[in-house]
């Protein structure tokens, strides 16, 4: 997995589709978009559902699907892969008062062709990159341009190192305590803060997470990306 976004809308492409869903006409639907060496998955979301209580968005309800791995990806029938061999042309948009989106046109195993666009709706200003910055990298993907970075080999799975590294899986950057208490639920285990710090620091020194928080501050830790420098996440 080399990016990750969560509550991404998938509908047809523009304006006049983008005015339907808007009056909640239909024709959309929401989860989680994927992008992988080979493929860009969207995994429909109708798994979790998380209600924004504050800010602009107060009220707005955004659903998505929760997707630690590969191989735990819910598929069900809104949501489609396509590979990145098939693709014919992807573009990136964004400008002041549009979200940032991604724009895929390609052709099925049939040949036929088909469009489709994925909004972002989850940003902010300490995000360098959006879902308009996707474009590029699948570019370079489909050319073989793309450097993507070997990372260390990961923990075993039994270890709170690599129990930690699966609940980062989802390349979401989390605090020290939402990491402790995602542990602690999945496992069964009760655990300390600083049992969980140390398993963190651990896994900086070993390149495989790094922690996003300014010094003195409190540790906010996400996935290292192999896309380096071109981390989508960031």
């Amino acid at each position: 997995m080399l990016a990750q976004e969560e509550a991404v809308i998938n509908r047809g492409p523009g304006i006049r589709k983008g005015v339907e869903a808007a009056f909640g006409l239909g024709g959309e639907t929401e989860g989680t978009l994927i992008l992988t060496d080979r493929r860009l998955v969207y995994v429909h979301g109708n798994e979790k559902e998380v209600d924004l209580k504050v800010g602009v968005f107060s009220g707005k309800h955004l659903f998505f699907a929760d997707v630690e791995s590969l191989n735990s990806m819910p598929l069900d029938s809104a949501s489609f892969e396509i590979p990145l061999s098939k693709i014919t042309q992807v573009s990136g948009h964004r400008g002041e008062a549009i979200a940032p989106k991604l724009e895929v046109k390609w052709t099925d195993q049939g040949g036929v062709a088909k469009t489709t666009e994925f909004v972002q709706q989850m940003t902010g200003s300490s995000r360098k990159r959006n879902l308009n910055d996707w474009a590029k990298v699948i570019e370079n993907l489909k050319a073989k341009k793309q450097r993507i970075i070997p990372l260390h080999p990961a923990p075993g799975g039994d270890s709170l190192e690599g129990r930690i590294l699966g609940a980062l899986g989802d390349m979401q950057e989390k605090g020290l305590m939402t990491l402790e208490a995602e542990v602690e639920e999945r496992f069964g285990v009760d655990l300390d803060p600083d049992e969980v710090e140390e398993a963190c620091s651990k896994l900086i020194a070993a390149g495989l997470i790094r922690n996003l928080a300014a010094p003195k501050e409190d540790p906010y830790y996400m996935k290292v990306s192999p896309l380096g420098a071109d981390d989508l996440g960031a």
